[in-house]
């Protein structure tokens, strides 16, 4: 009998637990799905990461034309690079970034200025640029960036 009792009370026990799970489970009721997109960054999107994602839209467009051979059109003000609020502000109000951000917009401004025989060469530069000031200043976007090259 010391044996059978400890067994019934466990039996009784989860008989209880079970039946308070039930009775929990069929006051749930789900009346509307969603579903719900993360950002890609939790804490928040700056403004220049919003805009290096245009930009990014803007040169997989250009890219097209290059290889196309189309007069190269920019649909972006790209020129925002400078002024943009970075998430890490300090860095983007350095020499170094604002340098670099000069030299893209030069290769930007090379690139709607070249001829045919020479647009492939200066959207090279220009993902070269790209690629960078990533290495220096945020390495994150380096395999995205990758995708604009060129095929050879």
């Amino acid at each position: 009998m010391h044996k059978v009792l400890p067994i019934f009370i466990s039996l009784i026990f989860t008989v209880i637990v079970l039946q308070a799970c039930q009775e929990v489970s069929d006051q749930v009721v789900v009346t509307e799905q969603k579903v719900v997109t993360k950002p890609l960054n939790p804490n928040g999107d700056s403004e220049l990461a919003l805009l290096m994602r245009k930009m990014f839209a803007d040169v997989e467009r250009i890219k097209e034309q290059v290889q196309n051979g189309e007069a190269v059109t920019v649909k972006v003000d790209h020129k925002k690079i400078l002024s943009a609020h970075a998430t890490e502000p300090a860095k983007a109000a350095s020499p170094e970034f604002k340098t670099w951000g000069t030299a893209y917009l030069k290769g930007i401004e090379t690139l709607i200025n070249s001829s045919p025989e020479n647009a492939e060469f200066a959207y090279t530069s220009l993902i070269s640029s790209c690629m960078n000031c990533h290495q220096a200043f945020c390495p994150g976007p380096i395999v995205r960036i990758k995708k604009l090259t060129l095929p050879k």
